[in-house]
């Protein structure tokens, strides 16, 4: 069957997200020196953010609260002067972070989109998204926008039913191989992997082996003439 839909996921597959994240480890572990090596901060805080996705979910908002309370642990709940107001500056500062495009996606984007109905298909906090899409310029090329909870088998289907003819006719591309690849080929879609430079702990996963539905790419510049070769 011909594909008609294609899936985009949005943060490090269409622009830089992953690395802004880093740069605010950094800032944090600097912070909190006088209360630990490097290592044991980041380790506290990976923990935190971990435990607090079931609450908080993905995003700016919910990282800035498990550093605030990454903070409180550390200096037994009596942070120095200013810490607290530290960490609220390193959130909003992300927040209002410039949306950089990753090379190649505006051609890769206008190509797919005269051929195929684009979805955007995402994980995080529904204004920081809806921000950074806005911001991209490159909204009027999607045909639908989900902003999810999580990727699950489930995601994909009902998406794809919603916003096109069926996860079998469609494919889902993005740089996690856990979020936005294994969970879509088992709902039946194909499944392209675009990496990029720096892959959050959380989503890492391997590989599917022998998968004839499965595509590692280099770059977004692939993604179209991958998607032509299918069938």
């Amino acid at each position: 069957m011909p594909i008609t839909t294609v899936g985009l996921d949005a943060d490090d597959t269409l622009w830089h997200n992953e690395t802004i994240f880093r740069l605010t480890h950094d800032r944090f572990a600097e912070v909190l020196a006088e209360h630990g090596d490097r290592e044991v901060i980041e380790a506290r805080l990976a923990a935190t953010e971990q435990r607090n996705l079931r609450l908080y979910g993905y995003g700016i908002k919910g990282f800035t609260l498990s550093m605030i309370e990454t903070a409180m642990e550390l200096t037994d709940g009596n942070p120095p002067p200013g810490v607290i107001r530290e960490i609220l500056a390193c959130g909003r500062e992300m927040l209002g972070h410039p949306v950089e495009p990753l090379p190649g996606v505006d051609d890769a984007l206008a190509r797919l989109s005269e051929r195929y109905r684009l979805v955007l298909i995402t994980k995080g906090d529904l204004m920081d998204q809806e921000r950074k899409l806005a911001a991209s310029e490159l909204g009027d090329l999607f045909a639908g926008v989900e902003i999810v909870s999580e990727k699950t088998v489930d995601t994909y289907r009902t998406v794809f039913a919603r916003h096109g003819t069926g996860a079998e006719q469609a494919v889902m591309a993005g740089n996690s191989m856990k979020s936005d690849v294994l969970p879509a080929i088992a709902a039946g879609a194909w499944a392209a992997h675009i990496p990029y430079v720096i892959t959050w702990a959380h989503e890492l996963a391997d590989a599917p082996v022998g998968e004839a539905r499965f595509a590692a790419l280099d770059s977004i510049s692939e993604l179209p003439g991958w998607i032509e070769g299918i069938g």
